[in-house]
């Protein structure tokens, strides 16, 4: 499976250890269909209406025990995050690959751009 990570998951970043043992595909943007904020030690990626931004990250392909070691890291069961297709760029198929989508609200939350890197976010 394809997943496209944006954040603390990319490699160098805190969690980018969870994808140590996957294959690295390549650096990828998503459509202009996402927001991006900064949660302070994490991003958080979600779908919008208008103003959507393409999002720069990294798409793994990985095992079905790395994906649910991954859900757990993203607090999917605790609700902090939805794992969901994803509309990346060409050469990619445009749903072809999973994100973690941030399930709470964002009003009050730094905007990104198009990038996290836990420093440079707009304010």
């Amino acid at each position: 499976m394809l997943i496209f990570v944006y954040g603390s998951l990319k490699r160098g970043f805190a969690l980018g250890r969870l994808l140590a043992q996957q294959e690295f595909v390549a650096t990828a943007s998503t459509q202009p269909l996402y927001r991006l904020y900064d949660c302070g030690s994490y991003p958080a990626m979600v779908t919008v209406a208008v103003d959507g931004r393409s999002v720069k990250g990294e798409v793994f392909r990985v095992d079905q025990e790395c994906l649910l070691k991954l859900d757990e890291a993203e607090g999917v069961e605790e609700g902090l995050y939805v794992r969901d297709s994803v509309h990346l760029c060409p050469p990619f198929d445009a749903s072809g690959a999973f994100a973690w989508f941030y399930a709470a609200p964002t009003s009050g939350l730094v905007d990104c751009g198009s990038a996290w890197s836990g420093t440079d976010c707009f304010s």
